[in-house]
Parts: C-alpha cells; sequence; structure tokens
C-alpha cells in the first residue's frame, strides 16, 4: 500500500491545526489512511493509505485536503485554473507541441507552470516524494507516468516533444558531466539502467528539448544536467508528464497542479498540441477537467448500507468528501443523486463508488453494529471437492502428491516440451528468466522432479492437483486459469499400455464415460503412442508416451508416461 512522509509543521500547517496522535488515528479512515509511525523527536509523521483508487491522497497536500474538507465543508478549496471541454483557460501563449514520431515510442506529452512560490527545502523535498509517488505506484514504475520538474525561466517555449534517434541525439543528464547519446544514457547512467527496459527495443526515443534546441528530457528516464534539476530559491517551474494513456497523464496533472496550489503556487496553463485527433480533441490546455458525472438513487443507498438516507442527508454527506452533488426525479419516479467528480478525482466507476463516499461521508460511527440475520454454511467449492477425491484416487493407486511453483521459464514450458510459445502468458519486465511465464501445463514441472530424482528406486508415481494458465482469445481477458491435474509414472518398462490402465481406474472411480481418440502433432508424446480422453465430444485430457527428446531435454534416463486432465472440463461434463 502507498505510503508517504511528511513533518508536523507541513502536515499540521496544511491541515489548520494540530492534532494528537489519538485524534489522528480516529480522524484517518475517512480516508482510508492508517497512521505508521510518529517520530516525536524528528517531529516526522509516516503514514499509510489503504485505498490504491486514490492516487489525490499519498501527499500531505491531498490528504490535508481531504481531512479538512471532511471536519469543516465549508472549507473547501476551488481551483479555478481548470480548463474544460466548453471553457479553456489562458496558456499566455504558452505551448508543448506534440511531434508526429512520438508515437512510435510514448505517444503524449502533457504539462503546465507554477509560480509565485519561493521553493524551501521542505517543499522541494515534498514536490520531490509527489513525484516519485505519482510515477511510482500510479504511474506503474513510470511505465504509464513519468513527470520531470524543471526551472521554468531557463526554457524558451514552445516546447517540443517528440521521437528522437537514439545514436545521434545526445545531452549531459542529470547527475553526469558527460554528453552521452540516448543509447549510451540507457548503458551507462543508473536511472537509464533501471528504466531503459520501456524503451530500448523501440525505434525512436522520447526527446523533450525547448525551441533553441535544448535538451530537457529523455523521458521516463532522466533530466538533462541543464534544465532540470530544481533547486531551492527557484520561484518558476515547468512540470511535464508523459506517457501512453491521456487520461490518465490528465487525472496526474491535475493532482499535482492541485497539490502545488496548495502549497502556495500559482498555476499557469500550458497547450499541448497534438499531431492528430485524440479523445479530447487536437489541442488540450492543461490543467483539464474531463470526469463524467456519476449517480446512484437512494434505493442504491438503503440497499448497500442497510439504512435510508433523505437527498438531503446524501448531499451533505457528499460535500463532507468535497463532492458536488444534486437530487432529483428520474421517469420512474426515483430519486436520483447525481454528482460531480472533484477535479483530482477519477474513481467513481459504478452507482457503488458514490455509495460509499456518502458513507464515510454520513459517518462509520452512525452505522449501528447489528447481527447478521442470514445463517449461512461454508461448503467446499466443486472444484475443490473433485480435486480432493481425484487426490484420494491417485494416492490409492501409488502415487506421490506433489506441490510445485506456478511461475518458470520459457525454456521449461516450451523449447523442453518440444512445443510452441503462442499460449504462454509471459510476465512483463521479470527479475530472472527462471520466473517469466505463468506455466500452461503440470507436465513440466512433474518431468523437473524426475530429473532430479533419478537416484531413487523405480518405480517413480507422481502427480499434482494445480492451475495452470495459457492464453486463449476466446476469453474476455485474453487468458484463461484452469485447475488440473497431471501424473507421470517412470520405470524401464513404463508403455501406453501402463499409463491407459491409470487412465481407465481413475474415469472408473470418477463414474465417467470417456473414450479414445488418437492425438497428433503432440510433441510432448511419441506419435501413435498417445491418446485424448474424450468426454462427451469434448477433449478432456491427454496421455501417452513421453516422447525420447523431451527425456533428454529434461535430462531423464528411464522411460516414462504422462497424463493431464482438466478437471474443469470434467467438472461441467456433469451439468
Amino acid at each position: 500500500m502507498p505510503k508517504f512522509e511528511t513533518t508536523e509543521k507541513a502536515f499540521f500547517g496544511l491541515l489548520g491545526k494540530s492534532f494528537t496522535d489519538k485524534e489522528l488515528e480516529d480522524i484517518f479512515p475517512v480516508a482510508k489512511a492508517e497512521l505508521d509511525s510518529h517520530d516525536k523527536a524528528t517531529g516526522t509523521l509516516k503514514i499509510e493509505l489503504n485505498d490504491t483508487n486514490r492516487p489525490d491522497l499519498w501527499s500531505a497536500m491531498g490528504l490535508s485536503r481531504a481531512l479538512k474538507t471532511y471536519l469543516d465543508p465549508s472549507k473547501r478549496t476551488r481551483y479555478n485554473f481548470f480548463s474544460t471541454k466548453e471553457k479553456t483557460q489562458d496558456s499566455e501563449s504558452r505551448t508543448l507541441v506534440v511531434g508526429p514520431r512520438a508515437k512510435e515510442v510514448r505517444p503524449y506529452s502533457i504539462a503546465f507552470g507554477a509560480d509565485g512560490c519561493v521553493v524551501t527545502e521542505e517543499i522541494l523535498l515534498a514536490l520531490i516524494q509527489n513525484q516519485e509517488k505519482l510515477c511510482s505506484g500510479f504511474g506503474r514504475k513510470r511505465r504509464t507516468i513519468a513527470m520531470g520538474i524543471y526551472r521554468d525561466e531557463l526554457i524558451k517555449y514552445p516546447v517540443h516533444y517528440d521521437g528522437a534517434d537514439p545514436d545521434t541525439t545526445s545531452f549531459i543528464p542529470l547527475h553526469m558531466e558527460e554528453k552521452l547519446t540516448m543509447r549510451e544514457i540507457l548503458e551507462k547512467h543508473p536511472k537509464g539502467q533501471e528504466y531503459g527496459y520501456i524503451i530500448k527495443d523501440k525505434p525512436v526515443y522520447p526527446h523533450l528539448y525547448d525551441d533553441t534546441a535544448r535538451t530537457l528530457s529523455m523521458p521516463p528516464v532522466i533530466n538533462s544536467a541543464d534544465v532540470g534539476a530544481v533547486q531551492v530559491g527557484d520561484s518558476s517551474l515547468f512540470i511535464e508528464m508523459s506517457g501512453p494513456g491521456l487520461k490518465d497523464l490528465i487525472l496526474c496533472a491535475s493532482i499535482m497542479a492541485c497539490d502545488m496550489a496548495d502549497l502556495g503556487f500559482r498555476i499557469r496553463p500550458i497547450k499541448a498540441i497534438f499531431p492528430e485527433d485524440t479523445e479530447f480533441g487536437r489541442e488540450i490546455t492543461v490543467p483539464y477537467y474531463f470526469q463524467e458525472k456519476a449517480r446512484c438513487t437512494l434505493d442504491d443507498v438503503e440497499r448497500v448500507l442497510g439504512l435510508r438516507l433523505t437527498a438531503g442527508e446524501c448531499i451533505k454527506a457528499l460535500q463532507r468528501m468535497d463532492v458536488d452533488a444534486i437530487s432529483r426525479q428520474d421517469a420512474e419516479g426515483k430519486t436520483i443523486i447525481e454528482i460531480e467528480c472533484p477535479v483530482y478525482r477519477n474513481d467513481f466507476l459504478h452507482a457503488v463508488d458514490v455509495v460509499e463516499d456518502i458513507m464515510i461521508g454520513h459517518g462509520l460511527s452512525n452505522f449501528e453494529p447489528t447481527i447478521p440475520k442470514d445463517f449461512t454454511i461454508g461448503r467446499l467449492s466443486k472444484a475443490e471437492e473433485t480435486g480432493r477425491r481425484i487426490k484420494d484416487i491417485m494416492t490409492g493407486l501409488g502415487f506421490q502428491e506433489m506441490m510445485y511453483n506456478y511461475l518458470g521459464s520459457r525454456k521449461e514450458y516450451a523449447v523442453s516440451m518440444n512445443m510452441p510459445e503462442d499460449r504462454l502468458v509471459l510476465v512483463s519486465n521479470p527479475m530472472s528468466e527462471n520466473y517469466e511465464a505463468l506455466r500452461p501445463s503440470i507436465l513440466p514441472s512433474l518431468l523437473e522432479s524426475e530429473a532430479a530424482s533419478q537416484s531413487a528406486v523405480y518405480p517413480h508415481k507422481i502427480f499434482e492437483v494445480g492451475k495452470v494458465a495459457y492464453l486463449d482469445d476466446a476469453d474476455n481477458s485474453g487468458t484463461v486459469t484452469r485447475n488440473s491435474l497431471g501424473f507421470l509414472a517412470a520405470d524401464k518398462a513404463m508403455g501406453f499400455n501402463d499409463v491407459n490402465s491409470l487412465v481407465y481406474t481413475l474415469m472408473y472411480f470418477l463414474k465417467k464415460e470417456y473414450s479414445l481418440e488418437p492425438l497428433e502433432n503432440d510433441g510432448r508424446f511419441i506419435e501413435g503412442r498417445c491418446a485424448k480422453i474424450i468426454v462427451k465430444g469434448k477433449t478432456l485430457g491427454v496421455f501417452g508416451e513421453v516422447h525420447p527428446s523431451v527425456l533428454e531435454n529434461w535430462m531423464c534416463a528411464m522411460p516414462a508416461v504422462m497424463c493431464e486432465m482438466d478437471i474443469d472440463a470434467l467438472i461441467d461434463s456433469e451439468e
């Protein structure tokens, strides 16, 4: 969960009053926050947030804004620097022009300016922390959002953002004195080594520069040493953010702008001009308000909360959450509560999200605890019941149960099994090639155990009931996770008849009628010595003698037979 640090002076200054630790612990739940620790000697507060959908709360400015409004809705802050679809704020002819090649690497960049406040050590630390929290947590470690803060007085407008040749474009990166090409920065600079994977395989690299061709940064990796080092005493800043999703960037800019306004900065809008139309048009003046209205009914409130509130009570509760709301009647006579999302939020995805804010704003202490009226009995799922039956049968057949990791390498799951990689679910940016894919089958895990057990007395008979995952275009998510049975038997005389007998016995005790069909073009098994298990016209599983090349890949000395069966398909066949 997100955590941030602040000081008593800064946090209580933003709140307008001091609080004891007990008072903080009592009020923090309205923002889903907890006081992690309070170092009285240094005055440092460490605060943990329990809501990953509210990045606006991940700073002292955002959290104090929420608490202050909850305690006294009359102190709600109004931000007048936002442009909308109907009204555009004056950008003072300051623009950020996005070039046509940016779409090849990182298509969007937006920015705003801030001045009127001298950067102190405390403000600088707050800005850096806010930048890191938003880019790391909300921006998925800079993959979807990278933010740079620059010294505005050194910038000649318009600012330009485009794709650049990584081998010919060079600048001096922050914390270095040597001019390097963009590709060299990825190899030599610590930030290049940390974040370079995001762009290293792209044909061009992102390049942010001003109208004199002075480099500001190579997002999302590193700023330049010339303009990208904000210092104590600066009073005019340029804040830019880039990424693949425009909505996320605009929301991030809104959060940062509101936080900086709370610190005393005056926000200066900047117009972003794109080479092609976006969902908000070809030109957007940032900060920009794009959020849609959300709504719920009074019936929704009562159904979810178990409490009948009036429309007035709901509106009053929402005001404590910094949410503007009105009530109206729909065509069916139902009372609708319609809200306008705050400029720094975009987490109202469903009516229940509105109800949640009503609940918190109404006051958690105002709900009377009640004993549940419904009596329920916990039961095993059908998949768990079937899995346990299968485990009992396999144990009775002399097999030993195994348990394996669900992550492995492409080599294990594809190359060593003589199988294609096209169904593998790959892990993005894995820490090690040993954990780069979800297993699509239990059989590689069984072979790994067999390879490590060749000194044990034969025969070897092992099995596992577990989950597998693979790509499937028929599913909305593009992947499916299935419960599966896999077993392996190895001995010098082990063959097709042995595994066929084991399958027959298993299906007999499961009371399943089945038939066999030849299995073709499966590199795991010997052609002509393998089969498909068919139940009600659908393939339930496969079994057969392991192909010698697969045994060699795993360095297994003995012949082996294997079987894998889809437990979920087995359950579906009962219906």
